[in-house]
């Protein structure tokens, strides 16, 4: 009983590990983290995700944040939406990873 037990608890360990190394990864566009991400076609959702990943400054990366934004909460009124901003800025977390020079 007690191997089985301690068997169990070694594979439960083994797999989070697995699966956290696998989760685990660069920033990425989704619901929790993008302003007006219901707003948005899948192919305009996967351009975004493209455009935060290939900035190189964080300016740039602000610039673009601020246009997307804009254009959320145009889309939003015209939705009749109510659109609540994020605490962070994807732009703020590419900066804390280190991904602008």
């Amino acid at each position: 009983m007690k191997k089985r037990l301690t068997a169990r608890l070694l594979f439960a360990i083994v797999l989070g590990a697995a699966l956290s190394t696998t989760m685990a990864g660069p920033w990425h566009a989704a619901s929790p983290n993008t302003y007006g991400w219901r707003l948005m076609t899948p192919e305009e959702r996967e351009e975004h995700q493209r455009r935060m990943r290939s900035f190189t400054s964080y300016e740039e990366c602000k610039a673009y944040q601020t246009e997307h934004h804009a254009l959320m909460a145009k889309r939003a009124r015209q939705a009749g939406v109510l659109l609540k901003p994020h605490a962070d800025s994807g732009c703020e977390r590419l900066r804390e990873q280190g991904r602008f020079q």
